[in-house]
C-alpha cells in the first residue's frame, strides 16, 4: 500500500519487523516539489519498541495480516497473563515482556480487550481505552488546604502510581486511561 492510504491502527512490516501506527503527522512540502511526507510514529509488535519513519506519499510500505479477538483476563501464570477469546474460549498467554506497560491497568473483570494474532501467534494485547482500578495508597486530603486543585500521588490496586486530584481517598475505585495513564474520574 502507498505511504498516503496508512490509517491509525494498521499493522506494516518495516525492515522484517511487525509495527503497529500509532499516530502520523502529514507535512506538505514547500516550494514546487509536491512531495507530500508522512510520518509515522509506530511501536513494535510484539514489544512495544518506538520506531518514528519518514515516507513520500507514493512509498510502498507492506500492510501485515492481523487477526483480533475479543478476550477476557483469566489469570497471570508466573509472569505471564492468560486471556480467554470470549467466544470460542480459546486460551492465549502472552509474557509480561509483550504486556509491557499494559500490565499496570489489567485487572479480573477487566473488559473489551482484544488479543492480536500474527501466524497464530498472540503477540499484543490491546485494552479498553481506560479501566476501574481501586487505590490502595495515597495520602489524606489536607483539612484547610487552599481552594487549587494539587495532584497527590496514589497507588494503585495493580502496583502502578498515578496522580489524583486531592479529595480522592485510599479504597475509592477511579477511572484510569490506559492511554495517558491518567486519572479519569470517580468509577
Amino acid at each position: 500500500m502507498k505511504a498516503s492510504e496508512v490509517k491509525r491502527g494498521n499493522v506494516v512490516e518495516h525492515d522484517g519487523k511487525v509495527y503497529q501506527v500509532r499516530d502520523i503527522e502529514r507535512s506538505s512540502a514547500q516550494g514546487r516539489s509536491g512531495n507530500v511526507t508522512f510520518r509515522f510514529i509506530m511501536y513494535s509488535v510484539p514489544g512495544g519498541v518506538k520506531c518514528d519513519l519518514s515516507l513520500r506519499s507514493e512509498d510502498e510500505i507492506k500492510e501485515t495480516e492481523v487477526t483480533r479477538r475479543a478476550v477476557g483476563f483469566s489469570y497471570k501464570d508466573g509472569d505471564a497473563f492468560v486471556f480467554m477469546d470470549s467466544e470460542d474460549y480459546t486460551q492465549y498467554t502472552l509474557d509480561a515482556d509483550v504486556v509491557g506497560d499494559a500490565a499496570g491497568y489489567i485487572v479480573d473483570g477487566i473488559e473489551g480487550c482484544y488479543v492480536q494474532i500474527i501466524d497464530e501467534n498472540p503477540v499484543a494485547v490491546q485494552l479498553p481505552a481506560s479501566v476501574i482500578l481501586e487505590v490502595i495508597d495515597t495520602a489524606p486530603e489536607l483539612k484547610g488546604a487552599t481552594a487549587t486543585k494539587r495532584p497527590k500521588p496514589a497507588k494503585l490496586s495493580t502496583g502502578i502510581e498515578i496522580q489524583v486530584p486531592e479529595y480522592i481517598r485510599t479504597g475509592e475505585m477511579i477511572h484510569v486511561s490506559t492511554l495517558t495513564g491518567e486519572f479519569g474520574g470517580r468509577a
